[in-house]
């Protein structure tokens, strides 16, 4: 994932996979961004994030009556930010959002127990994010990715 040509597909590697998955633990944010129903931006802390595939971001949602859910019905692109300081990385994702019941197991049980705590009845929601584009730096320089 390194500058020059940007590749025209997705592919989350290894490092950020762990990076995203870590995030909780490791006491690095990560926030989600979407517009609300009122129409004004809402910015959101979200534990739960997890790397679903090589191109999609997870998040259980604990409250599927809250704010982001009714939001992305019909407004599903969001953008998120990850930032770390050991090792320095910053991170940018913009994708669309779309709930996904049939994910609610993997995505429920790949959150960290912390998260999982808050919802020990399951009754969140898996939220993916077939993204669109991820941008930023790692260890390993800068990045830059686009889906056709």
């Amino acid at each position: 994932m390194t500058c020059g040509t940007v590749p025209r597909v997705i592919q989350l590697d290894d490092d950020t996979r762990a990076a995203i998955d870590g995030a909780f633990g490791a006491r690095n944010v990560i926030v989600i961004g979407y517009v609300g129903d009122d129409g004004a931006p809402h910015l959101s802390f979200r534990g739960s994030t997890q790397v679903f595939s090589p191109d999609q971001l997870a998040i259980w949602v604990r409250n599927p009556e809250g704010g982001l859910l009714k939001a992305v019905r019909n407004r599903p692109r969001v953008s998120l930010i990850y930032r770390s300081s050991e090792p320095r990385r910053v991170l940018t994702f913009a994708g669309r959002a779309r709930v996904d019941p049939s994910a609610n197991d993997r995505v429920y049980a790949n959150s960290h127990p912390a998260e999982r705590d808050r919802d020990p009845e399951k009754k969140g929601v898996a939220l993916i994010i077939d993204l669109d584009e991820v941008t930023g730096f790692g260890p390993a320089g800068p990045i830059r990715m686009t889906r056709d």
